[in-house]
Order: structure tokens, then C-alpha cells, then sequence
């Protein structure tokens, strides 16, 4: 998405990205390209919020969102499949459709939508802590003391990156619950200092021994890399916040979808 200072400018900039993009798409301003890639990021950041409430709503009535989800993907036109997880992550769709609600106040308008979006998913960690406690609790056994260890630190399945990732907060979330937290993950062997955050900790190694030791596994993302079956075989507690297990039939009593 291209826009230009002037006509020249953007046409420039066309030009070179030409060369090494597969479509480049001119618009009339700067103001209408960065408009633009708001417009994509509110649209996700709105949608996966709206699931992340059904999620919520349907968990009470113990209908499987997911199972509904793939049901409405059949549907050939007029639906989009959004998915819940444990709050959203990037450095994309948790931060900038807030640009445009921050700026919309000087011009006196209000975006509803927007920010009763980021309240949902900003609240998706603290769901997830709950129903933690909650499946603990059912084992006679409370979240302080209990020794928790969350699978995946990136924002997303299969890759390196843990800008504004919601298992963050969730350690963090952990930790003031009185928790011992470990985390695992395959592309991230230790934590650097981030803006906000310096968790200060490593990854561990699984095995069968190690994940027996934990009192609750916590699935924060679902990277391909990890053996679902083989986790709920030897974990005492599963909590599962991306229906990584739904194949999994082993051991169902002890998987919670959070």
C-alpha cells in the first residue's frame, strides 16, 4: 500500500516496490494508506474480540466455540473465520487501531467500537487466570504455590517474535497470584528487556518427568513444534487457550479450554 507526498513521490515509491513486491496498490495520500492498514488491523482487532466474548458467553453455556466456528466456516460466502486465544499480541492490532481513537478525540469524535474491542481482548488474560484457578481449585489446589509452566511465549504459532505477547502478561498475572512460572518455547530460548516488560527467565526443556512436575500446563501458543498428545499424556492439568488440543482425546478430563 503506497501513498505519496506527491503524485511523483508515489509513483517512485511504486517503481521501487515493484521490483521486489508481488502487488503494490497506489493511493491517492499518505493519509489514505496508513487509513488504510487501520482499517485491516481495527477490522481483525474487532473480530477477534467479538469471538474472544463468545468464547466467553458460550464457555458459561457449555456450547464448544470452536466446534460452532468451524460449523459457520461452511457457510461459502458472508463469513470470515476469526479465532479466540489469550489476548492479542504484535506490534499490529493490539496498538494501532488506538492511534485512530486518539486522534478521532480532536476531531470530537468517539470510537465506540474500537475501544470496547481492546476492553474484551485486554481483559483475555485475566479470563484465562481465572479459569486456571478455577481447574485447580477442582483438584484442591490453589494457584498460589502451584507450580505453573506455559507453552509458547511468542504472540503466535511458529515464530520468534514476542511483541506485546499476551503470555506475558500471563506469567506476569501468574506471578502476582503467587504462582512458580516456567515457560517453554522452542523459538525463544531466553527473554530480553522489553518497553514495558524484563521477565528475566529462560526456556525450559520438556520431557515427560518435567511436565509431570507442574502443576497446571498453560498453552499461550500453539506452535506446530509441540506433541499435544504426548503433553496431555504426562501433564497433570492441562489449560488450553487455542483449542491446540481439540484432537487430542486422551485424558480429556484433564484439559480445560480457557
Amino acid at each position: 500500500m503506497v501513498g505519496g507526498l506527491t503524485k511523483k513521490c508515489r509513483d517512485m515509491a511504486c517503481k521501487l516496490y515493484d521490483t521486489i513486491i508481488i502487488e503494490t496498490v497506489a493511493v491517492s495520500s499518505l493519509e489514505a494508506a496508513e487509513a488504510t492498514k487501520i482499517l485491516e488491523n481495527v477490522y481483525r482487532c474487532i473480530n477477534i474480540a467479538m469471538v474472544n466474548e463468545l468464547k466467553m458467553v458460550f464457555d458459561r453455556m457449555g456450547i464448544d466455540v470452536w466446534e460452532v466456528i468451524r460449523a459457520a466456516s461452511t457457510k461459502p460466502f458472508g463469513f470470515n473465520a476469526f479465532y479466540p486465544g489469550p489476548g492479542l499480541g504484535g506490534h499490529c492490532i493490539p496498538i494501532d487501531p488506538f492511534y485512530l481513537t486518539w486522534k478521532a478525540r480532536q476531531y470530537g469524535m468517539p470510537t465506540r467500537f474500537i475501544e470496547l474491542a481492546g476492553e474484551i481482548n485486554t481483559y483475555m488474560p485475566h479470563y484465562v487466570i481465572a479459569k486456571t484457578m478455577e481447574a485447580l481449585n477442582e483438584q484442591s489446589k490453589s494457584l498460589k504455590g502451584s507450580k505453573v509452566l506455559v507453552l509458547g511465549l511468542a504472540y503466535k504459532k511458529d515464530i520468534d517474535d514476542l511483541r506485546e505477547s499476551p503470555s506475558i502478561e500471563l506469567i506476569e498475572l501468574l506471578r502476582e497470584k503467587g504462582a512458580r512460572v516456567d515457560y517453554n518455547d522452542p523459538h525463544i530460548p531466553k527473554t530480553h528487556k522489553q518497553r514495558q516488560h524484563d521477565l528475566r527467565m529462560t526456556s525450559k526443556k520438556l520431557s515427560a518427568k518435567m511436565l509431570g512436575c507442574y502443576d497446571a500446563v498453560l498453552i499461550s501458543t500453539n506452535h506446530s513444534y509441540y506433541d499435544y498428545d504426548w503433553i496431555v499424556k504426562n501433564a497433570k492439568l492441562v489449560v488450553d487457550t487455542r483449542n491446540a488440543t481439540g484432537a487430542v482425546r486422551r485424558g480429556r478430563s484433564k484439559i480445560i479450554n480457557a
